[in-house]
């Protein structure tokens, strides 16, 4: 990568050197890096033009494009950009709204007659019409500051309302930067991009790497089979482990010469990352067959971006998150503030250049999540003697302590998803007065397969230690998710305290 400061930096240095270079791509057509940034500037140009200059602006499209545009036209108009979903009902979005002081939102051509009625009063601006004006925009082309706001973004809400992460130019860019390198992303790379553009996965992750290295980003709606067959002209895929279960249900469900085209297409890939969630043990080996390689795992959250990464060359180990990346340092933090041996539980604490500026309006939580410049992640991990992070799961969340045991719900989890009739499982911890946590695994079954309570926990009871075997086993439908695909654990323990598993 070449030398520069900030993302617009080095948007405006690929499409000055290599013009012609694909930036994105969708099924409304190409889009080179010198077309990118023209269309990005009559974006900023109309921004101005209304007085939204330096605002705070909503992008409410769908991914391809149109976004993109949207979004650099905010940088080059230093607009902070605000991430919305068209997945979020009405009540949502006026939330999202107010806490992030939007003054106006972005919303693409196909998004119009929705944005109506979910938006409500707020202004709302056409993002085609803007970037088809000859409008010019006559103010300062001078960089943004490293520490000015980019992007607000905002949490996931799994374990508690949604809070605005400040996201500046520098957290951008060193993101960007970190795992370009670490991946080995250049600007001979097709990334297909499935994600939704309102997480830090699709937007941060996928999309800002593949930019700043000068890759082609390929935008298609997650369609397993569609998905298959646009891999044959990509060289990196990024996912979450429900669309790597959902890719091998088609695959296996396919003819035998599509299973052959599709192999190949798996074959060709030069990287296929997950995250966002544990990734089953075999559905990664699955992969592996496929393609000669495990998937590389990471970690990473809203707040601090991707820190930890198996590496591109070297030891991928299942279940494992890695090492943590250049310029992030990490500790693992016990009782008391202090650090913890290798292979013993530990809050994960981590600082660099990619943690963020701090939540919205919002300084008690700010000040709660940091001890000086660390951040506190919230989330439970160990770490080998060699280094490689596993995590453990939600400190709040998914860390339970039932009869006087600490027990990782994950660590359940993972062994539950072995028996063979178990498609997906959560585990939680219910309010209980006789064990703290009443430990419940929600178990949704495979199809075709059928199995009980008692056999399953019988099973359980041959694979791990007798008080980590679930005390209670429910059947569900489906596990309640958030729109990346993360169970969403306070939900499920409210649906079964509803009905009374309590």
């Amino acid at each position: 990568m070449t030398e520069a400061k900030t993302l617009l930096a080095r948007l405006r240095h690929i499409a000055s050197t290599a013009p012609e270079r694909i930036a994105v791509e969708d099924d409304t057509g190409k889009r080179s890096f010198a077309d990118l940034m023209a269309r990005a500037a009559r974006v900023r140009a109309m921004l101005e033009k209304r007085g939204l200059g330096r605002r705070r602006i909503g992008l409410f499209a769908s991914p391809g494009a149109s976004w993109v545009e949207a979004f650099v036209g905010c940088l080059l108009a230093k607009c902070p950009a605000v991430a919305l979903s068209p997945i979020y009902p009405a009540s949502e979005l006026a939330f999202l709204l107010r806490a992030s002081r939007s003054s106006a939102v972005l919303v693409s051509r196909d998004l119009e007659q929705q944005a109506q009625s979910a938006l409500g009063s707020t202004m709302t601006l056409i993002i085609e019409d803007l970037a088809a004006t000859d409008v010019v925009s006559s103010g300062s082309d001078a960089e943004p500051r490293m520490s000015d706001v980019a992007l607000v973004l905002f949490t996931s809400g799994t374990t508690g309302k949604p809070k605005g992460a400040k996201l500046t130019h520098e957290n951008v860019m060193a993101l960007a930067e970190s795992l370009g390198g670490a991946w080995g992303f250049s600007s001979d790379d097709v990334l297909l991009h499935t994600l939704p553009l309102h997480h830090l996965h699709g937007i941060g992750v996928s999309l800002l790497v593949a930019l700043a290295s000068g890759a082609t980003t390929r935008f298609v709606p997650f369609e397993p089979g569609r998905v298959w067959d646009e891999l044959g002209r990509a060289t990196a895929l990024m996912g979450v482990p429900t669309q790597h279960k959902k890719l091998f249900d088609a695959f296996d469900a396919a003819s035998d010469d599509t299973k052959g085209r599709w192999a190949s297409h798996g074959r060709a890939l030069r990287l296929v990352t997950s995250g966002s969630a544990a990734l089953p043990t075999a559905v990664g080996e699955r992969w592996r067959a496929l393609s000669g390689t495990y998937p590389l795992e990471r970690y990473g959250m809203t707040e601090i971006g991707i820190v930890l990464s198996n590496p591109l060359d070297g030891e991928r180990r299942p279940g494992s998150v890695g090492l943590p990346l250049p310029g992030v340092e990490m500790r693992l933090v016990g009782d008391g503030e202090s650090d913890v041996p290798a292979g013993d539980p530990g809050e994960l604490w981590i600082r660099g250049r990619t943690v963020f500026a701090g939540y919205d309006d919002n300084e008690n939580a700010t000040r709660d999540s940091f001890s000086g410049d660390w951040f506190k992640t919230g989330d439970t991990a160990r770490s080998s003697e060699d280094g490689y992070v596993t995590m453990l799961g939600r400190t709040s969340v998914d860390i339970l302590k039932s009869g006087g045991y600490k027990l990782s719900a994950v660590e359940i989890e993972n062994v539950l998803r072995e028996h063979d009739g178990v498609a997906d499982v959560a585990v939680v911890g219910l309010p209980d007065d006789t064990w703290g946590d009443l430990v419940v695994a929600a178990i949704v079954e495979r199809p075709g397969r059928t199995t009980s309570d008692g056999a399953l926990r019988a099973w359980a009871r041959e694979r791990m230690a007798p008080y980590k075997v679930p005390k209670r086993i429910v059947m569900l439908v489906d596990l309640p998710r958030n729109a990346l695909g993360k169970v969403q654990k306070n939900t499920l323990v409210r649906l079964l305290t509803e009905r009374g598993q309590t």
